[in-house]
């Protein structure tokens, strides 16, 4: 940014340690959700040049989120089929009563720091989505680090949409996901407005990691208080950048030109998330750029909601993504 003073002109706030509990204010299951994950470790993380290493976490990510990935498969309602689509591998997910071929489709990219989350446990979380907001689902394994930095996975989602529409109405078209997925929705969306195809109906961006270089505020006043990630991502940003620049808005979306369009957007955070900068960032950008966008903050949650359980706030975030679709779509 230009004209920035010399941070060592400037005065920080300091703080003295502190024990903060989960407030009254939100719901007993939110309390319990914050309260666990309060007593959960950071997650450590290799060095970015240990290839090995990180190959050696991911086998472990999917290993630790495998059961409740099988879980979370037992208990959907909705049809899933495993699909190629443009060379990528794609879970379908078809909630009972909804026509693929007639109703809206929800594109999904899942989370993961850009580099977990894929493989069964994006077939889960995309089955999960589909029940949750009654609508066709495809959630796209796209390819990650290490073997597969940027641009490797946003190429991917704009595959994927690309062959949808060519038998599918883009208009009935919603792109999406959550963290690392919020970030590809969004660069797939500025892709596929530079690349003159015809634009999703919507995008939703919940909890979205939209800027890679980490600068926003709650970047340092919700370390640690957001009992999800506890704190930033460095190492698993630059191993997915792979020496690309930080601020290409196709790496970080919150960097990109927006005066030329963008869809309708919705955008999700908690007032405890890590990246609610870069949700009230987003937001800002969008605005300013006299586009429709709506931002919705949730007391006291942390990234990515109040956990997996049926904490009323996480069920209140998907009647308002429907809301929104409905809307749009």
């Amino acid at each position: 940014m230009n004209d920035m003073p010399d941070q060592a002109a400037l005065n920080p706030v300091r703080l003295a340690a502190r024990e903060i509990f989960p407030p009254g204010t939100i719901s007993p299951e939110a309390r319990q959700a914050l309260s666990a994950g309060a007593a959960m470790p950071a997650m450590p993380r290799p060095a970015v040049d240990d290839i090995e290493g990180w190959r050696k976490a991911v086998v472990a990510s999917d290993a630790m989120w495998g059961p409740m990935a099988d879980q979370m498969l037992a208990a959907t309602g909705s049809e899933i089929e495993t699909r190629t689509i443009e060379g990528v591998t794609c879970y379908v997910s078809v909630p009972r009563g909804c026509d693929e071929k007639r109703g809206p489709l929800y594109l999904y990219f899942h989370g993961g720091a850009m580099v977990f989350g894929g493989g069964k446990v994006a077939k889960a979380f995309g089955a999960s989505t589909a029940d949750r907001l009654g609508m066709v689902t495809v959630s796209v394994d796209y390819r990650m680090p290490p073997d597969h930095p940027f641009p490797a996975a946003p190429e991917d989602c704009v595959a994927v949409y690309r062959g949808l529409i060519a038998s599918h109405d883009p208009a009935r078209i919603a792109i999406g996901g959550v963290s690392a997925g919020g970030n590809l929705a969004a660069a797939a969306a500025l892709m596929i407005r530079d690349r003159g195809l015809p634009q999703p109906a919507a995008v939703l961006l919940l909890t979205p990691e939209v800027d890679l270089t980490e600068a926003g505020d709650t970047f340092r006043t919700n370390e640690w208080l957001d009992t999800t990630l506890k704190t930033t991502l460095p190492e698993t940003n630059a191993l997915y950048a792979a020496g690309h620049d930080m601020t290409d808005p196709y790496v970080s979306p919150l960097f990109g030109d927006f005066s030329k369009g963008f869809p309708p957007t919705f955008i999700q955070s908690g007032t405890r998330d890590l990246f609610l900068s870069n949700s009230v960032l987003m937001h800002r950008k969008l605005r300013n750029a006299g586009l429709e966008a709506e931002l919705h903050v949730w007391e006291a949650m942390p990234h990515g909601g109040f956990g997996f359980g049926d904490a009323p706030e996480n069920r209140e975030i998907s009647e308002e993504v429907k809301r929104f679709i409905a809307r749009h779509v």
